[in-house]
């Protein structure tokens, strides 16, 4: 398939005009945008097509007062007021889906079931992909998004995921981003500080 640069509008829509959003329209996001967003982000690529990442899109007032205790002072609340809130997650048994995932190859499984250090890296590598493909997407989509560290993993795994293999990697808050909470834009590293030709 013929592949052309996207045009200027689409690549700022993507990277040069986008912004992590700390303050959000009073606008909600349907749950069939959501499902839009998954029926994209799952097609980028994971390792053996693994896909161990794990999405809960908290957008009621029940998720969010779960979610609440695990987050920082700094992040409560945009969070809060975030339409919707996404727990990026990865599943740690990801390889029991190998023989629906990668069926050419029948042993995949065992790939990863003789090594537990293994099988976790390559959770938590891919599952950090499909987080950064929803982002991604998420912005092809006319969704703006605010990713974040600042919680506890330990106090969302127990409210969300007990009983489960599933882990908290980071959180994303999604919706229609109000400009008047942008921060001026930070720089970044010029090529030749974080990059070389070998």
């Amino acid at each position: 398939m013929a592949t052309e640069t996207l045009d200027d509008r689409a690549l700022d829509q993507l990277f040069r005009e986008a912004r992590t959003h700390n303050k959000w329209q009073d606008r909600p996001v349907p749950d069939a945008k959501l499902r839009e967003l998954y029926d994209l982000l799952k097609f980028a690529p994971t390792s053996a097509n693994a896909s161990p990442g794990r999405f809960v899109f908290v957008r009621t007032p029940e998720g969010k007062a779960k979610l609440k205790p695990a987050l920082s002072a700094g992040n409560l609340e945009k969070t809060m007021n975030a339409p919707v809130t996404v727990i990026v997650a990865h599943d740690l048994h990801f390889y029991d889906h190998l023989p629906k995932l990668f069926p050419h190859a029948p042993d995949a499984k065992n790939w990863f079931t003789g090594s537990l250090s293994f099988a976790e890296q390559t959770a938590f590598r891919n599952g950090s992909l499909q987080g950064a493909y929803l982002i991604l997407a998420a912005r092809a989509l006319g969704l703006d998004a605010g990713p974040m560290s600042g919680f506890d993993a330990a106090k969302v795994d127990e409210a969300f995921f007990q009983g489960t293999n599933w882990k908290t990697n980071f959180l994303i808050n999604l919706g229609y981003g109000d400009p008047e909470g942008l921060f001026p834009r930070n720089p970044r590293l010029d090529f030749e500080e974080a990059a070389r030709f070998e």
